[in-house]
């Protein structure tokens, strides 16, 4: 990382109240003392930090009146001295402010330049920044959840807990390696294997909650399924409160699929309605039969929708039998017209709302699970869950070795402490850091 200053606009771009132009490096007061001028006595080279300042900032060809504040190193967001514009949310303001910087020779800043210089200047690790990022993109509540746990450094705490007990492992192995004499080779694979134990229960409960934690962080996906004029569209809209998808009496309307998402207990159900499945020898109604297919496949969980109004059709069984086995709710719609379809688990009524609330129970109680703390802690991030799964491996290895020389105990165990320093950052690579800043915007 060069040792350049940086700086960037932090608000969101375009007309609005305020915005915030930060800079972060060694010259941030540089560019402050140049561009401001305080309306009070105290100069900008004695100003106290983290206290904002009235005055007026100079663009060169214009002026504008707001606020600095100046932040210094490390006791800021970087790490580095930074600054922080508060100017007026003009389109004009903003680009003259960044001009006028560019012009003394501040440089911009790249995606997530702000938060990288934080993390390689220990002020977060890896796993906080992708909570960060988490929360800045989160559309649901238990999306802000699992990215300010995150953020908080609660995993990092416990990744660095079960680290520290394999690097006392592996330095009791060394010993016994480098003094054999005098360190029972016994003794250090008894104490080995207690402490792989105890490795183990927490890596794999860890794991295991990224079943439900990926669903909180990333929403549920909802396949709407059946045959052609079933009510399918009718139900998205129902689920969605809102008019998505066009509704008619005539077979096969929906040729695509049509997605929308609503928040149920604060996490985000992701429904998509699919163009009915039958055979069919219109060209543009089949391309709509295959993509509902491949939403059957990755969907978590799917409605199959059922005419509760009439009896089953051949259709109506074969899109049983395609989705048997699979996480699913089979609902009989048009209840307000009577009767209830054969296999159906809940009767509904799309135009009506009937039980709708309750399917939305279903669904919630089938991906997240009923009686689930939505405000517990859980593994979001599939980076994570592959690096546990990858650390139960050489874990696997580690006890296997027990059995033999200590310098494969050693090996393995080494192997599973930096798979774990993945996840903070602590061993990760270069591309690992590189794909994670890229997903931040240029103000962060």
């Amino acid at each position: 990382m060069k040792n350049d200053t940086i700086c960037a606009l932090s608000t969101p771009a375009g007309a609005g109240g305020v915005a915030v132009i930060r800079v972060s490096g060694d010259n941030s007061r540089f560019f402050a003392e140049k561009m401001f001028a305080p309306a009070g006595r105290t100069a900008v080279k004695d100003f106290e930090p983290y206290r904002m300042y009235t005055g007026e900032f100079d663009a060169g060809d214009f002026k504008d009146f707001g606020m600095l504040v100046l932040f210094h190193a490390p006791k800021s967001y970087t790490g580095e001295d930074m600054a922080e514009f508060h100017v007026h949310g003009g389109v004009a303001v903003v680009r003259g402010m960044l001009k006028r910087l560019a012009d003394l020779g501040c440089r911009s800043a790249e995606r997530g330049e702000f938060t990288r210089r934080a993390f390689l200047n220990g002020k977060l690790s890896l796993s906080s920044a992708e909570g960060l990022i988490d929360i800045i993109n989160s559309e649901s509540e238990g999306e802000i959840r699992a990215g300010y746990s995150l953020y908080r450094e609660k995993l990092k705490g416990k990744i660095d807990a079960l680290q520290a007990e394999l690097k006392a492992v592996l330095a009791e192995i060394g010993a016994a390696l480098d003094y054999p004499d005098e360190v029972g080779e016994e003794g250090v694979k008894e104490r080995a294997a207690a402490a792989f134990s105890r490795v183990r229960a927490a890596v794999t409960a860890l794991k295991d909650s990224y079943f439900i934690g990926s669903r909180l962080a990333g929403g549920v996906k909802v396949g709407i399924v059946g045959k052609p004029n079933v009510g399918k569209s009718s139900l998205l809209n129902a689920l969605l409160r809102c008019d998505k998808a066009i509704v008619s009496e005539y077979a096969g309307t929906t040729r695509d699929v049509v997605e929308g998402s609503a928040v149920y207990n604060g996490v985000k159900f992701g429904f998509k309605d699919t163009a009915g499945i039958r055979e069919t020898e219109n060209a543009v109604e089949r391309v709509g039969v295959e993509r509902s297919k491949k939403v059957l496949e990755e969907a978590d969980i799917l409605v199959v929708v059922l005419d509760g109004s009439e009896p089953l059709a051949k259709e109506d069984r074969e899109i049983l039998s395609l989705t048997a086995g699979r996480n699913r709710i089979v609902a009989a719609n048009k209840s307000d017209l009577g009767g209830a379809a054969e296999a159906a688990e809940i009767s509904i009524s799309a135009k009506s709302g009937e039980n709708i609330d309750k399917l939305t129970e279903m669904l919630f109680n089938r991906t997240i699970g009923a009686g689930v703390d939505v405000n517990g802690e859980f593994l979001s991030e599939q980076r994570h869950y592959e690096a546990l799964c990858r650390a139960l491996a050489a874990l696997d290895l580690a006890e296997a070795a027990l059995s033999g020389p200590l310098e494969m105990v050693f090996s393995e165990a080494e192997t599973c402490w930096r798979v774990l320093g993945e996840i903070t950052g602590e061993t990760a690579s270069e591309d690992i850091v590189e794909e994670i800043f890229s997903r931040f915007c240029v103000g962060k």
